[in-house]
């Protein structure tokens, strides 16, 4: 009986196997990045002031609210033609989506963060509301 048995070695790596396994890792610690960059990443945000047009709940597979708001003020987009201006926003906190659906046709400043790019269970506008700072009532 030999006292020192001989224990298989591991084959290694090689060194081709080794960029690649790490070329790999990178890959996709970059496309998570580039993902969170371009969906979570808090592009902007601001406060629109405005009198709400309408908000709505829709979508096929993910339900969203959706809105638009009116702002004071008035642009041209082609030569001779007069539009108002419109911030379409999407709402992800329901409690805030109520308030708005129970309140069209008032004068609101809603807070809004903007992401740089839209995922569908976050609405359809890349500008998400996500505070109401004030609400009048509108005297008609």
């Amino acid at each position: 009986m030999e006292p020192f048995a001989t224990v298989p070695e591991k084959p290694r790596k090689s060194g081709f196997k080794k960029f690649l396994s790490f070329a790999l890792i990178i890959i996709i610690a970059l496309g998570a990045l580039g993902f969170w960059w371009k969906y979570y990443y808090v592009f902007g945000e601001g406060v629109k002031s405005g009198e709400l047009n309408y908000v709505v709940k829709k979508g096929n597979i993910f339900k969203t609210y959706e809105g638009k708001l009116i702002q004071s003020g008035f642009r041209s987009k082609a030569a001779g033609s007069i539009q108002s201006y419109e911030f379409e926003f999407s709402v992800v906190n329901d409690s805030i989506a109520n308030i708005l659906m129970q309140n069209s046709g008032n004068y609101f400043d809603l807070h809004y963060k903007e992401f740089k790019g839209t995922i569908p269970w976050r609405g359809f506008s890349p500008f998400v509301v996500d505070e109401i700072i004030k609400m009048e009532k509108l005297n008609r």
